[in-house]
């Protein structure tokens, strides 16, 4: 059954980081607001975020923006956002502070004695001192002691995360239309490394460009290539201008739904993130070419038949398969939303709590 909450905590002040934060956390503000909260909505101006929240209609505050991948800048911009935050925070006055691994707002949260709650699903992720949550929400998969908090405040849900919003996916048609992609094309979504990111192994760069050379060279294929930033996209466009010349890869103009995309597609191919657990969460056949450290969440993937962790160029040509995937008009049907209940009635509990 639902929880209810009598306690004072009404505000939830929700910060959205990064573009899988969009449609993650687009059921849970529906569920909260539903049980009676004011959900307050602040985005940063990087990568999707701000193009993905316009387009499913959220109301939120924009504020700062990505600094680049050197570590002084990511500590300058770090600093720098929270400051920019802090505005918006003295405005509000939010009673609760959430994320999905928002640095900036846990900083600031921590400074004002705001209670935080970091949502985490990959324990590699570094969160020290400063940016230490009081509360931790992870999949179970995820041990207590890997969550970066006091473990008596780490509380777990069902499944992955992609589980808590994928259940509501509805797919639409016409998309590879749009793309230019005929149906009889192997259509490969292939998402690069997250080169910015503190966890990047340079390593999976060399591995990404094998991957890329392997899909090209098949005569069938067709390659959605979603670069991860502006940066990135300039880049890509450079080192393979002739093949998108020849339309044998698209680079989409605009944001694209992820999960739209991938139930079109054949297979995928990424550099780790959030769309391989979309695509394992869909059934669509899906290999990781991620070099950093492998999280709990994706070893159990693996295990399971769900994701190809791919490791080096002969495990690559080796183990991908090149091939028309079969599909059903429609998704098979949908668990119901078990991991979303789980992690709402976890954070009115946590709002609870004097």
């Amino acid at each position: 059954m639902p929880v209810r909450t009598t306690g004072k905590c009404r505000k939830i002040w929700i910060d959205l980081d990064n573009t899988p934060h969009v449609p993650f956390f687009r059921p849970i503000i529906a569920e909260l607001e539903r049980r009676g909260f004011e959900v307050l909505l602040t985005a940063r101006d990087a990568f999707q975020v701000c193009e993905l929240a316009d387009q499913v209609g959220f109301r939120y505050r924009r504020i700062g923006r990505h600094y680049g991948q050197h570590k002084f800048r990511k500590v300058f911009g770090l600093a720098y956002r929270s400051l920019q935050l802090l505005t918006f925070v003295r405005t509000e006055r939010p009673d609760l502070a959430v994320s999905h691994g928002s640095r900036s707002q846990l900083f600031l949260a921590n400074l004002l004695r705001i209670p935080t709650v970091l949502l985490e699903d990959y324990e590699h992720a570094a969160f020290p001192w400063p940016l230490r949550p009081r509360w931790c929400l992870a999949p179970e998969a995820i041990p207590t002691e890997a969550a970066p908090c006091d473990p008596s405040h780490v509380l777990h849900y069902p499944g992955i995360k992609e589980d808590v919003y994928v259940p509501f996916f509805k797919p639409v048609p016409g998309l590879r239309a749009r793309l230019g992609i005929d149906d009889s094309a192997v259509m490969v979504v292939v998402r690069p490394p997250a080169t910015e990111a503190h966890y990047h192994n340079p390593a999976g760069e060399e591995l990404f460009e094998a991957a890329m050379e392997h899909v090209v060279a098949h005569p069938a294929t067709r390659i959605v290539l979603l670069p991860r930033n502006r940066k990135q996209s300039e880049a890509l466009a450079r080192r393979w201008g002739d093949f998108l010349r020849a339309g044998k890869i698209v680079i989409p103009s605009r944001a694209i739904d992820g999960l739209n995309l991938l139930w079109h597609a054949d297979l995928m191919i990424s550099g780790g993130g959030t769309m391989n657990r979309e695509a394992a969460a869909l059934g669509v056949p899906v290999y990781s070419i991620f070099l950093g450290p492998t999280g709990a969440v994706d070893r159990q993937l693996a295990q399971t038949g769900r994701l190809g962790l791919i490791q080096n160029v002969q495990a690559l040509e080796r183990s991908v398969q090149l091939r028309k995937r079969e599909r059903s008009p429609v998704p098979a049907a949908n668990p119901s939303p078990v991991a979303l209940v789980r992690i709402v009635d976890h954070l009115l509990r946590i709002a609870a709590t004097p």
